[in-house]
């Protein structure tokens, strides 16, 4: 496949080793100094991958769409325009692949804080909180990584309809401790405490490598693909 990266930092750099280790093409780098860049620039690729900046997501997005190629996006923090990327997806018969977080350990561990959410419904006397630790880099806080996170735990536990940042909330919310430190590529963890004990799930990411190839993955499932699609779809 022919790939274009658009955000050539270090994600964008890793996503490049392991296309190339895995027989691909890449026809374009673009980086933060190329903001500007033309939607010609991605013509004659057959998918773009885009890991930016939130305030950038939007118009890289749609510069895909306008050049007739699938785009997958890592890029989080633009959420509350999802709605409306969906829409003109579909009004320019484009191809939108889209995840909160591309580990397909990430993935499974979605699963199992969906389940344990569930079984800890009837569970009333344990109080659940979160925390995510990323690099200093990571520019929005709570991670979408995070929020997916919690808006399982809602979706599942009826006594949560809200998710807060902060040490403490009210009871109807999740309060989200999101720490930045220096080279950490991603820890997400939910706690679930009462007086008599804990349960805790962590996922830990030992480097940007696993989310560099499934971003891969994606790509290659998008090859001339239309329309709207997630981590589901692929993991089916």
């Amino acid at each position: 496949m022919k790939i274009a990266i658009i955000g050539y930092g270090k994600m964008g750099k890793v996503i490049e080793q392991l296309a190339i280790e895995r027989g691909h093409e890449i026809t374009a780098k673009i980086g933060s100094k190329d903001a500007d860049f033309s939607p010609d620039i991605l013509v004659g690729s057959d998918v773009a991958i885009e890991f930016s900046v939130p305030s950038a997501a939007i118009k890289n997005i749609e510069k895909c769409f306008e050049a007739g190629i699938p785009v997958v996006v890592g890029t989080t923090g633009w959420m509350n325009q999802l709605n409306e990327i969906t829409a003109t997806c579909k009004s320019k018969n484009g191809g939108l692949f889209y995840a909160s977080n591309f580990s397909i350990g990430v993935n499974i561990f979605f699963k199992v804080n969906q389940l344990l959410a569930k079984l800890m419904n009837s569970q009333p006397s344990y109080e659940i909180s979160m925390e995510e630790i990323h690099h200093t880099q990571k520019l929005d806080s709570p991670s979408g990584t995070a929020l997916s996170i919690a808006n399982q735990i809602i979706e599942n536990c009826d006594r949560k309809t809200n998710w807060i940042e902060a040490e403490t909330g009210k009871p109807n919310e999740i309060s989200i401790h999101a720490k930045r430190i220096a080279d950490t590529p991603g820890t997400h963890s939910v706690t679930y405490e009462n007086s008599i004990d804990k349960i805790e799930i962590m996922h830990e990411a030992k480097g940007r490598k696993g989310f560099a190839l499934g971003s891969i993955l994606a790509a290659e499932f998008m090859a001339n693909k239309k329309g709207v699609y997630g981590m589901n779809d692929l993991l089916k």
